[in-house]
Parts: C-alpha cells; sequence; structure tokens
C-alpha cells in the first residue's frame, strides 16, 4: 500500500527561515466547483491499445531488477497505482517546470492551466520509489495518470537518476518540446498569474504549486525556483481573488 511521503523520506525537512507566502488560506481563495467538461473536441485520445503498447515498450526496455519511478511533482502524494519505498534523487541534465498547457483537470477551454513537467537543462531533486508487483498493472495506471491525448506532451523516459547508493535507471515524465502544448521557458510572473487564476475539476494551479512545495519540504528537497514562484503566487492572488469561504473539503484534490 501506499505510505504518506513524510513516512519515506530519508531525513527530516530542515526548518525554513520563513513560512510559505503561499498558505491555505489562499489556496482557497482560488478554489471553486468546475465541472468536468470531459474530453476536448478536436483532440485524439489514447485507446486501451496505445496504453497498452506504451507499458509493453517500457517493460521491453527496462534495466534489470525492481522498476524505478523518479517523482518530482504530484506523483510525490499522489501516485497512479501501488509504489513502495522512498529515496531521495537527482536526476541531471533536467528540471522541473511549469512547461505544458492544460484545459481540464487544472485549467478550462477558457481559462488554461499550467502543469509541470522535466525539461531540458540544469538538474532536479526528486524521490525514486519502486512501482509494486503487478509491476504491468501498476505501470498502466500510471500511463492512464500522466498521458492522456496523442501526441502525448508529458512523455516517459528512461533517466539516469543519482541516490545514496549510486546511479540507477528510473522511469520519469519529460516533456515534448515539439508538442503544440508546450509552452516553452515561461517567465515566472507568467507562470505565476496563471496559477493563481487557472482551476479544473481537479483544482486550482495554487494548489498543485502548494502541495508540491509541501510535499518536496517532507523531504527536505528545496527547490529555489519553486520558493520563489510561490511567493509570486501568493501576491497574485491577493491582487485578483477576494477573501471567500470556502466548504471543507473543496480544496482535496484527486492529484
Amino acid at each position: 500500500m501506499n505510505e504518506a511521503i513524510s513516512s519515506v523520506s530519508p531525513r527530516k525537512s530542515a526548518p525554513r527561515k520563513a513560512p510559505m507566502a503561499l498558505t491555505e488560506a489562499l489556496v482557497a481563495r482560488t478554489m471553486r466547483v468546475v465541472e468536468d467538461a470531459g474530453p476536448t473536441p478536436g483532440m485524439v485520445y489514447m485507446t486501451d491499445a496505445d496504453y497498452a503498447r506504451f507499458r509493453d515498450e517500457i517493460l521491453g526496455s527496462a534495466p534489470a531488477g525492481p522498476l524505478k519511478l523518479f517523482a518530482y511533482g504530484s506523483l510525490l502524494w499522489k501516485p497512479a497505482g501501488e509504489v513502495r519505498g522512498g529515496e531521495r534523487a537527482v536526476a541531471r541534465g533536467w528540471h522541473r517546470s511549469f512547461c505544458f498547457t492544460v484545459q481540464r483537470f487544472r485549467g478550462t477551454l477558457e481559462q488554461p492551466g499550467l502543469m509541470m513537467a522535466l525539461d531540458r537543462g540544469g538538474q532536479c531533486q526528486g524521490m525514486v520509489f519502486e512501482i509494486a508487483e503487478p509491476v504491468a498493472a501498476n505501470l498502466e495506471a500510471l500511463l492512464r495518470r500522466e498521458m492522456t491525448i496523442l501526441p502525448a506532451v508529458n512523455v516517459p523516459r528512461w533517466l539516469q537518476v543519482r541516490t545514496g547508493g549510486g546511479v540507477s535507471q528510473a522511469l520519469g515524465f519529460v516533456v515534448d518540446p515539439a508538442n503544440p502544448r508546450y509552452a516553452g521557458k515561461l517567465d515566472k510572473p507568467e507562470i505565476a498569474a496563471t496559477l493563481a487564476r487557472a482551476v479544473g475539476h481537479w483544482g486550482s494551479g495554487a494548489e498543485y504549486l502548494f502541495e508540491t512545495i509541501r510535499h518536496l519540504d517532507a523531504c527536505g528537497i528545496r527547490d529555489r525556483n519553486l520558493w520563489q514562484l510561490q511567493e509570486l503566487v501568493a501576491q497574485e492572488i491577493g491582487r485578483v481573488h477576494a477573501a471567500v469561504q470556502v466548504p471543507a473539503g473543496l480544496s482535496k484534490s484527486p492529484t
């Protein structure tokens, strides 16, 4: 069974000098009930056969031993399928970035949102998990969570990651820069403006950022770019959202 990330962190988080500017109360201002509009017209959605093909290609190319997953965003707190373990890791040559647009889930056609993927350059600290048995079923559940449309913008790739035990291969999801949904390298104020406004049936962009930082912090992982971004998002929420009463539990999202 999946464990809370804090229970598998390799060390306790060091205290910050200052609390997050982006608080739960500010995140709550961005939340509202949004009905799932369903598949976006004109998009080609993956079929069962597509998922089976990706699954089999990954299993066929996997290194010997347990199949490892590199988690850097929402998979930290809501992995699809069953995973076990949890070890801090660094993927060099990649960084987490709000770099592709969504018109569903955490955005709408009227107000598209932004989601994270690994983009080229730098390095990314995250967590490595092992995909539990039955591996094929849990891997397919992961693919169904991370990929919905063809051509996929968030594609699976074997990454070289370093942990305390050395270098190994782990499956990660990286952005395809040739995909029309790739937003490119946006500046922080532009990202903050989107995250403060976009919300879908899974929740808001601000919530996604808040939970990512909170769970990275529980692992002792500091992402300077995300920390700067949350300050800008907090300021933007203060400008565009009046304080509102949000029903209990509304900000709980599936991812």
